[in-house]
């Protein structure tokens, strides 16, 4: 069943078969259910409503089944094979370097496949073993391990724009200033800007000059001058002590839960999954 869970076509399919024979079983399959489950047309293959449920519905119990196995073919070695993480882009700082890096020495048998990305999806049904996200935004049936400590978010201009517009004494100001947006997905909307005072949370809907979801070319047009970047405070950190940025309005973003390692609740942890979560918990990162 695993071979439902592709991306735009057969061509996509994680297996080692070709998409003729991967089409016949498919189309057996819905002539027994007599239900269709791929939509086709000339340019691409989706899944249909059934299609989508089908496979939503066995994901975890192949999860499960790909553990198992795992777990036998790990007995007598050491954890190997193919790990796929999905981590959302502001995390890239705290998994990059010794981090995963060390991982990946001391498990030369274990593949890192990292997808980074900031569109919120089911890792079990898209065929990730683990994801990498804030804690608040995981959902509660999934084991979550800490990454890291608590975080902060802020806002940063450079000193260019200061001399030119002053700085906003007060989140509401943002909307007479020129402000870098952020967009997480291609068909969101740009991200509201989240504040704190005196134990009330509340958010700003900025006008952007200008609106992307990179966020190096965000951090470079901030250092040049074209507006106010909001974003997590370790992101700028770098600008920020070599003075390329500086903080604004650094007492209204309270601290909030940090990034995790989570990973669906089963009962055959992989060996190759088990040995990340046993790295992250040795590093005990506290940034």
């Amino acid at each position: 069943m695993s071979w439902l869970i592709f991306h735009g076509g057969w061509s996509g399919c994680r297996l080692g078969v070709t998409r003729s024979a991967v089409s016949q079983t498919i189309r057996r399959l819905e002539a027994s259910l007599g239900v269709a489950l791929v939509r086709r047309t000339t340019r691409s293959v989706g899944l249909t409503e059934a299609g989508e449920r089908l496979v939503a519905s066995v994901a975890p119990a192949l999860s499960d089944m790909r553990a198992a196995v795992e777990v036998v073919g790990s007995l007598e070695g050491r954890p190997r094979g193919q790990l796929r993480l999905a981590v959302t882009s502001i995390a890239e700082r705290f998994l990059s370097g010794s981090f995963l890096g060390g991982f990946t020495a001391g498990n030369p048998d274990i593949q890192l496949d990292v997808t980074v990305t900031d569109e919120e999806f089911d890792i079990v049904a898209e065929g990730y073993d683990a994801g990498v996200r804030l804690g608040e935004v995981i959902e509660q049936d999934m084991i979550a391990v800490p990454v890291s400590g608590e975080q902060r978010q802020t806002a940063v201009c450079a000193p260019s724009y200061l001399e030119r517009f002053g700085a906003p004494q007060h989140p509401r100001e943002l909307v007479a200033h020129s402000c870098i947006g952020w967009r997480p997905a291609p068909k969101s909307a740009p991200y509201r800007w989240e504040f704190g005072e005196g134990g009330r949370e509340f958010d700003i809907a900025v006008a952007p000059e200008v609106t992307t979801n990179d966020m190096a070319l965000m951090i470079k047009l901030a250092i040049a001058g074209a507006g106010i970047r909001f974003g997590m405070e370790e992101t700028f950190a770098p600008a920020v002590e070599s003075g390329e940025l500086v903080p604004i309005l650094t007492d209204y973003f309270p601290p909030f839960s940090g990034f995790y390692l989570y990973y669906p609740n089963r009962r055959n942890l992989a060996p190759k999954l088990r040995a990340l979560v046993e790295h992250v918990q040795h590093m005990k990162l506290s940034r």
